[in-house]
Parts: C-alpha cells; sequence; structure tokens
C-alpha cells in the first residue's frame, strides 16, 4: 500500500510540484501494482462504524495483501487497524460491536483466525492450526465462534506396493484417486478429506469439531438461542453425480444431530437468521437443469415449514440476504442491465430498489461484482465501483449514497484513462436488444480513425457492466477503441435472455458480438482494417467460434478456453455439471452434438493469426484445450502462437504479474499485425 512519512510531506509541500498541476500520462502495465481496491465493508450492528479490507500489491514480491481500516458512518476518521505487508481479511463485529474477528497471515504466514478488542486495540490469535479456518460467525452471546475448517483424512489405497529398501532412493509412491472430483481450479490436486464445522471460545483453546459428513459444509450461522447452527451443503449420497443439489441444515449443538430443512431438488444456499429467531430466509431454485436458472429468495419457518417464494416475479438472481432490522423485510443484491443493486423484498412479497452502483471488485476485467452489510437500524456499507474507479466504501443512510474513500485517486491524478459510454443494439439474429459498453483511448478525437478490440466476457452465465478494468483500460492507453458486451447467455436480464444459450452454446451469440462490432463501427470513427478481438473462458470460446466464421479480423487472442466440448466435460474440474447442464447428455451419448459445438470442427475455416493463452495450472479450462487448438492451427497453416502462464490457474489471480502479463500478451499480439499488410 502507498505510505509517505509525515517529514516527506512537510518536505514535499515547500519543494514539490502538487500532482494536481502534474500533466496527466496514460496508464501503463505496470500501474497494476499501484492499484488498490477496498472489500468486504462490515457495518457494525449500531450502524455508526464500518470495517472493511483495503486491498493492496507490492511489486518486489509480486504478492496480493490487504489491511483492515476502520470508519465512521459519516466517512469522518478513517484510519488503519492493522499494518504490513500481510493478508488480514474477513473481518466480522461481535454483536456487542466492541470487537472484531478476522483471518490473518500477519505472525508468521499462517492464517489464523484473530480477536481484537477494539477499545485498545489489543489483538490476539485464537488459532494456531496447521490448516485455516475459514467462514467465521459470532454466537448472539458473544462468548464463542463458529467457523469451517478443513479436516484431513488417510487415504487408503487398494494398491499392494512393496516397500523399498531401507535407505533406496525411489519414486514417489504412486497416487490412487477412486473420487469423481479429484482436482480443482486454484486448488489443485485435492487433498483426501472435507471442510467441516468448529466452534471455540473467545478465550482461545482447542477447536471443536461440530460436524463429522462426508461432504463439505457451507458457512455457519447461529440460531438466536445459540444452541444450534444452520449452514447450507451437498449431504445427499449422489452428491457427485448431482452437485446442484444443496440443502439449508440445522446442527444441535448439544446432540450433534443434523437435520434437513429443505428438501426439494435444487441447491438451497446461503441462510440469513430473522432478529427475531423464528424464520431463516435463503436461496435457491428448482433444479431444471437448465444451463442457466434464475436464484430466487425464499423464508421459511425454522422448523423448515412455511416454505415462501418472495422473488417470483423479480425475474432476477437474489442473493446475499439480509434481513430488515425489525423483522417485516429482507435485503438482498440483485443484476440487471449491467449494475448490481441493493433491494427490498417485504413479507408480503412487495419489492423495490434500495441502492444501486455496487461494485468494483473484479480488478482486471469489467465484471460488476460487488458486495454490502446492513446494520440493525438499516444504514448500508456497499462497495461502489464505476468507470474510472475500482472498490470505494460508500454507504446509504436513508437518502442518498456517499461515497467514504478514493484509494486510487493518488494514481489517477497523475494518469488519464479512458471515457466509457453505454450502447445498445440489436442482434441481427432475432433482434434481440443488446447491450455494452465503448471505452475510448484518453485524448479521444472522433475525427480520427482508432483500431479497435472486441473483448468478451466468460461464463457464458456472467455479466459485464459500467465498471473500472485494469485489462480495458490498458487496451485504450495502448490506442485502442475497446467494445465489451453482454451477449446473450447474460446474467442481469432474465431468465430468457440468459437460458437463450441452452443447449446451444456457442451459436448465435456470435450475431450478437459481430451486430455490435457494426453498431461501433457506425460511428466512424473504427479503422475497419484494424479489427482485434478477445475474450477468456467462455468469451475464449467465442473468439475461437468467431474467427471460425469470419476473417474480418485482423488477429485474435484467445484465452483459457473450450476448443472440444468432449475432451473438457471429461478434463475439466466440474465434469458431472458441465455434462448435465449444458449438454444434457454425456459425450458417447450425443457426439454429434458436442462436436458441432466445439470451436475445433470450425478449424478449416480460419485465415485470422490466432494466440493461444492459458495458465498451466488452470483445471477448469485445461491447457490441453489449448495445445489442441494450437497444434490444429499449425497443421492447417495458420500464424499461430501459445502463450503459457506458469503457475496459474483459470483466473490468472494468483499473483499480480498473472494479469499484468496476460495484458502484456494481448497487447504484444495485436500490436505486431496492427497496420501490417
Amino acid at each position: 500500500m502507498k505510505r509517505i512519512s509525515a517529514a516527506l510531506i512537510v518536505i514535499f509541500a515547500f519543494f514539490y510540484t502538487p500532482l494536481e498541476a502534474q500533466e496527466k500520462t496514460k496508464l501503463e502495465l505496470t500501474d497494476l501494482f499501484n492499484m488498490e481496491y477496498v472489500s468486504d465493508p462490515q457495518i457494525s450492528p449500531d450502524g455508526s462504524q464500518i470495517v472493511f479490507s483495503r486491498n493492496f500489491k507490492d511489486i518486489m514480491t509480486d504478492r496480493d495483501y490487504s489491511n483492515l481500516w476502520i470508519s465512521n458512518v459519516d466517512g469522518t476518521r478513517i484510519r488503519q487497524l492493522t499494518m504490513g505487508n500481510q493478508r488480514d481479511y474477513a473481518p466480522r463485529w461481535s454483536n456487542d460491536g466492541k470487537k472484531l474477528a478476522f483471518l490473518s497471515n500477519q505472525d508468521d504466514n499462517k492464517v489464523k483466525l484473530y480477536l481484537m478488542y477494539l477499545d485498545t486495540r489489543e489483538t490476539v490469535a485464537l488459532t494456531n492450526t496447521a490448516i485455516p479456518p475459514s467462514a467465521v460467525a459470532w454466537s448472539p452471546d458473544d462468548r464463542q465462534l463458529a467457523f469451517t475448517q478443513f479436516v484431513p483424512e488417510t487415504k487408503k489405497s487398494m494398491l499392494a506396493i512393496p516397500s523399498k529398501p531401507e535407505g533406496a532412493e525411489w519414486n514417489a509412491p504412486p497416487i490412487f484417486i477412486d473420487e469423481m472430483n479429484y482436482r480443482g481450479d486454484g486448488a489443485g490436486y485435492l487433498k483426501p478429506g472435507k471442510s467441516q464445522i468448529f466452534t471455540l471460545g473467545i478465550d482461545g483453546g482447542t477447536p471443536r469439531q461440530r460436524s463429522f459428513t462426508s461432504n463439505n459444509h457451507g458457512s455457519p450461522i447461529w440460531a438466536k438461542d445459540g444452541k444450534s447452527l444452520f449452514f447450507s451443503a451437498n449431504l445427499n449420497e449422489n452428491h457427485e453425480l448431482e452437485p446442484a443439489n444443496s440443502e439449508i441444515y440445522r446442527l444441535d449443538l448439544s446432540s450433534g444431530e443434523i437435520k434437513a430443512l429443505t428438501s426439494r431438488f435444487g441447491p438451497d444456499a446461503n441462510p440469513a437468521v430473522s432478529p427475531d429467531g423464528k424464520m431463516i430466509a435463503f436461496t435457491g431454485n428448482d433444479d431444471t437443469f437448465q444451463g442457466y436458472q434464475v436464484s430466487n429468495l425464499y423464508v421459511m419457518n425454522v422448523d423448515g415449514s412455511g416454505v415462501k417464494n418472495l422473488t417470483a416475479n423479480l425475474d432476477r438472481d437474489a442473493g446475499n440476504p439480509q434481513w430488515e432490522g425489525n423483522g417485516q423485510g429482507i435485503y438482498f443484491q440483485y443484476d440487471q442491465f449491467g449494475d448490481t443493486k441493493i433491494g427490498h423484498v417485504a413479507l408480503t412479497g412487495k419489492i423495490r430498489t434500495v441502492v444501486e452502483g455496487l461494485g468494483g471488485l473484479d480488478l482486471g476485467r469489467p465484471y460488476n461484482a460487488g458486495t454490502f452489510t446492513v446494520s440493525a437500524n438499516n444504514r448500508f456499507a456497499f462497495t461502489q465501483g464505476g468507470p474510472e474507479h475500482p472498490a470505494d466504501l460508500a454507504v446509504w443512510n436513508g437518502g442518498a449514497t456517499k461515497r467514504l474513500t478514493a484509494v486510487n485517486d493518488d494514481l489517477f491524478s497523475f494518469r488519464k484513462i479512458g471515457k466509457t459510454e453505454e450502447i445498445w443494439w440489436e442482434s441481427s439474429f432475432d433482434q434481440k436488444r443488446v447491450q455494452g459498453w465503448i471505452v475510448t483511448p484518453p485524448d479521444f478525437d472522433p475525427a480520427k480513425k482508432y483500431p479497435f478490440i472486441l473483448e468478451i466476457h466468460g461464463g457464458p452465465f456472467a455479466m459485464y457492466g459500467p465498471s473500472f478494468a485494469y485489462e480495458i483500460q490498458a487496451y485504450a492507453a495502448a490506442g485502442y477503441v475497446v467494445l465489451y458486451t453482454n451477449p446473450r447467455g447474460s446474467t442481469g436480464y432474465g431468465q430468457e435472455f440468459g437460458n437463450s444459450i441452452h443447449h446451444d452454446y456457442p451459436n448465435h451469440d456470435y450475431e450478437d458480438l459481430i451486430s455490435g462490432v457494426d453498431a461501433v463501427i457506425a460511428k466512424g470513427y473504427i479503422d475497419t482494417e484494424n479489427l482485434f478481438v478477445t475474450g477468456g473462458s467462455g468469451g475464449g470460446v467465442l473468439t475461437a467460434w468467431i474467427v471460425g466464421k469470419t476473417n474480418r479480423f485482423k488477429a485474435a487472442v484467445v484465452a483459457k478456453p473450450v476448443i472440444n466440448w468432449t475432451s473438457f466435460v471429461l478434463h475439466a474440474d466440474s465434469p458431472a455439471f458441465f455434462a448435465k447442464y449444458w449438454f444434457g447428455a454425456m459425450p458417447w451419448e450425443d457426439q454429434e452434438n458436442y462436436w458441432r459445438r466445439s470451436p475445433l470442427s470450425l478449424v478449416g475455416n480460419v485465415k485470422t493469426p490466432t494466440m493461444l493463452l492459458t495458465g498451466e495450472q488452470d483445471f477448469r479450462t485445461p491447457i490441453s484445450e489449448s495445445e489442441q487448438y494450437y497444434t490444429a492451427l499449425k497443421l492447417v497453416g495458420v500464424e499461430t502462437a501459445m502463450v503459457r502462464i506458469p503457475n496459474a490457474s483459470h483466473g490468472l489471480t494468483g499473483r499480480p504479474s498473472m494479469l499484468m502479463s496476460k495484458t502484456a500478451a494481448i497487447l504484444s499480439w495485436f500490436n505486431h499485425y496492427r497496420d501490417k499488410q
């Protein structure tokens, strides 16, 4: 994080030209290391203060760090609670507002659960386990904490391998795998064991394991009487083949009995107990095996009876439910037309929008991710994003929203960024209206002609929005006009729009995207001889699909794609989900459909110089997909290259340099072909 001593501030006041007086220059790729953002804002129970994580990077260690800060709800007395190149995160207020639980690796780079007494700032470590805790929740009397923690198991192997002689130097023994889900993106090859629920008194000691089931548990929350915990999990016998069928459970702390409170087929998650302790709000849907299904907000009695869908008429995904202080309604967040909003639904079912403009949590690409918390007196703390800045801290106190921080003003005081403009158009396929955003270079002159990049989001069930994005701004700083968009299949536009690619992806999203390109060209400032296209994950799929359909782009970068749906379904980290929800049949049962939707089937049409880019530890869209396409393009004589990011998983977020290298590689490829005859 950017810091400066008091003495230097005095010197600067006399001898240093104010930043505001400096001539602004364009964003540089290494500016990523100077970008910060606010996350996980936690408002105190009485609504007077907010604790939040301030995230920053270190260019020398190539690491992401975060410290905890605190602010009064009116924006006064913003100050630092923790300090250092470490990760302090997941702060949670005690119910009396006097203590703070949080996770940190501040002492010895091992993540522990800490307790801070806010009056003295005294901080003590409550755990010292080899495996870090997560998902911490306070008991109603503030005397205990519940959390989840991975519990390793001894893996039994049926392999009878002879033991090596004493002193012999043999290879490591074979690894025996007999589970369907044996690796996960970002986690690597999974160690045997499950995430279980624990409790621990605030005086420390040994955490007590409370659950002993054969599957992972979600975040625990306390019943109002402190005698039980509620959580979401998929404890069904067929959980590997039905990965989305989770329930809400009650764990009795005295007997250890676990009882399912929901039973319908589908995902039930995010339980939240009402202020009087009599009801539970949760999210979910009745699973129909569609690619995209809207998640609704429900309430039920604490015994599981009286289930009621409160958002059946919203046609948007309801998430992050938090009860109104008087228990008469529930606040939640939802996405609409590129924006993330806080809504309120009364127990009668009446819905209204309270706050708009949540976002800013995805620094790399313009996914409109945001979050909020609410106090007992219905004040909100939330992450506020926008085209000009990543997430800052903002509040709502019954009137207008107020932004409390500007953690990147020092950087943007001497850097120019591109302007973002909303655009809508009709798809040439069926006249569906499609939304997108144009980002123009700094010092943009509409009378000039600019090279153009179409950037496509992943998912495919996801949503871009008017958010600051390092990658997009880097392209603009290099002189490109950029279009990013939400083609059919994107969320935030209702179930019909999102599900219009059900068992038909990729296909007519192609027309959505090309119609957007034509709409920007019609504005008159695009050099049509210098069109480029890129996208990652689902966007990588569509980029490969596009160059198999048209030769109008000068060059393409296909990032972390799916190229062959058969190999993907059998090689990715969630095979039961992708086969069942995205195809409805196994590859050997419907090979024609798998092949028809594979970009590899169009490789014979490709003439566009195409670069592949994937992390070597990507287990979501494994690098073998990129390797197949690279070899196929070589065999048909297309100019191609492959960029492999070492140690990177699907998100390319393990270290800041991964994102910077990805962006630099894309620009290098496009700049090489820009203006080339």
